[in-house]
């Protein structure tokens, strides 16, 4: 009992840390002393290290500790003042190239705005493809537009085009031909097209070749009768029913036979359409000279192996007609230059292709077994040109192809000077070589006329 007492007793005067209360002011004011003894070393720590450290550093210094500081602010000061040198060069430097930039800009300004003058002044600027670069590409209107694409493929990506669209074709030259090229492209979609042959042809030999595609329908000639089968029609003239004549001077043609008694040479091929007489006798006769008969040409060949051609400028067809009968497949370029020299070749049960003498040929290389050409390539022609149709020639024949150059045009002084030279650089070997002075009295004497049979070589 007198423990018991004791223990009471000694309770008393201990803190009650069975009370909650009690115990979190307790360690109150132990977080307060703890804090307090933290802020004071942080302080100390912080007088002597702080800004106010050189305080208590330089009452102990020596009088040389002050020396070697004072070296040290003056080399110190050196070096800001080098500093503000290079600062102010680097300025200098700074304003020069913003002269120079602003100078660039206003020149560019200055571009900017003569290409937008240009875009004004040309109405014919539009947008192709996906990217944001303009190109002068003819008439602003949508069917202009859409005809010259690009087309999405239906079916994406294609590996055999190595693209996800298709492109349509169009001569460069036709960019340039503006207000043509807008009046050309002017029909009502789904209508009849425009009888505009003058005008599309214009722009063919103005070098806008392939003409763009259109949505309208030519318009047909009226009473339309069947042609004439073959053989027949190869030297039977078609009835005037085949013909929408509104484009050229005759309207029959009776007119386009009888134009080769007309004097002058103002008609391209005066007798081309005179199926009963001139054209009749053409590459019949082989005269040893200028006159190359057919069946002379093909027996420098193997029989069956001249099978398939084509003849630059052909007119109305005759040559590939004389091919015909022998089983030789000949397609004939012309243009209707007033006259319907395409219809008239077609109405023949032969091949038209309606392309100028500019146009890179249609075949692949190494095809055709003969390209004949008779007074459509000649001196006319620049140089240059001439010689890429000439290696264009060379390219579409097969090794051991024939080219026919018939009755080529040229001066005495450009012969050997200017064409020898640019067959043999061609590379064609010679098979048959004729050289004649143009027996006409109306033109000059030095005026001569080569008729060649040359041969692609076998390499």
């Amino acid at each position: 009992m007198g423990n018991e007492n004791h223990d009471q007793q000694y309770s008393k005067k201990l803190p009650s840390y069975n009370n909650p209360q009690t115990h979190i002011l307790t360690q109150k004011h132990k977080l307060k002393f703890v804090m307090l003894i933290i802020f004071t070393n942080l302080f100390t720590i912080y007088m002597f290290t702080g800004p106010f450290s050189f305080m208590y550093r330089y009452s102990s210094m020596s009088s040389s500790d002050s020396n070697s500081i004072l070296q040290e602010l003056n080399s110190t000061k050196a070096q800001l003042a080098a500093s503000h040198t290079i600062l102010s060069e680097l300025h200098q430097r700074l304003n020069s190239t913003n002269l120079l930039v602003q100078a660039l800009l206003i020149d560019l300004t200055r571009e900017q705005e003569k290409h937008s003058n240009r875009v004004d002044e040309n109405p014919l600027i539009v947008k192709l493809g996906k990217d944001d670069s303009t190109t002068a590409a003819g008439s602003l209107s949508d069917e202009l537009s859409i005809a010259l694409g690009p087309h999405k493929l239906p079916y994406g990506y294609s590996p055999k085009i190595g693209s996800d669209e298709i492109h349509m074709t169009i001569g460069e030259a036709c960019l340039r031909l503006n207000e043509e090229l807008k009046q050309y492209m002017t029909y009502d979609i789904g209508g009849e097209c425009p009888v505009d042959e003058v005008l599309s042809q214009g722009l063919i030999l103005k070098g806008c070749e392939p003409l763009p595609r259109r949505r309208c329908h030519p318009k047909s000639p009226m009473n339309y009768v069947e042609p004439t089968p073959l053989p027949d029609s190869l030297w039977t003239t078609p009835p005037d029913t085949s013909i929408i004549w509104e484009p050229y001077s005759c309207k029959s043609y009776q007119c386009l036979v009888d134009r080769k008694n007309e004097p002058g040479n103002s008609y391209d091929c005066k007798g081309c359409f005179d199926l009963e007489k001139e054209e009749k006798i053409k590459w019949i006769f082989d005269d040893g000279g200028l006159d190359f008969g057919i069946d002379q040409v093909l027996a420098t060949k193997a029989p069956g192996t001249i099978r398939i051609g084509l003849d630059i400028g052909g007119g109305s067809g005759t040559f590939a007609a004389r091919m015909r009968e022998r089983n030789v497949t000949v397609i004939t370029s012309t243009l209707n230059l007033d006259g319907p020299f395409n219809n008239m070749v077609a109405s023949r049960g032969l091949i038209p292709m309606h392309i100028s003498i500019s146009q890179r040929f249609p075949f692949f290389e190494n095809t055709l077994d003969i390209v004949h050409s008779m007074d459509v390539i000649g001196n006319w022609m620049p140089d240059t040109m001439l010689e890429f149709v000439l290696y264009d020639i060379y390219r579409v024949l097969r090794p051991g192809g024939l080219f026919w150059l018939d009755h080529f045009f040229c001066f005495g002084s450009q012969l050997n000077k200017t064409y020898v030279p640019m067959l043999d650089r061609v590379g064609f070997n010679k098979l048959r070589w004729h050289v004649g002075m143009k027996l006409d009295p109306k033109v000059r004497k030095d005026v001569w006329l080569i008729s060649a049979l040359m041969e692609k070589p076998m390499i």
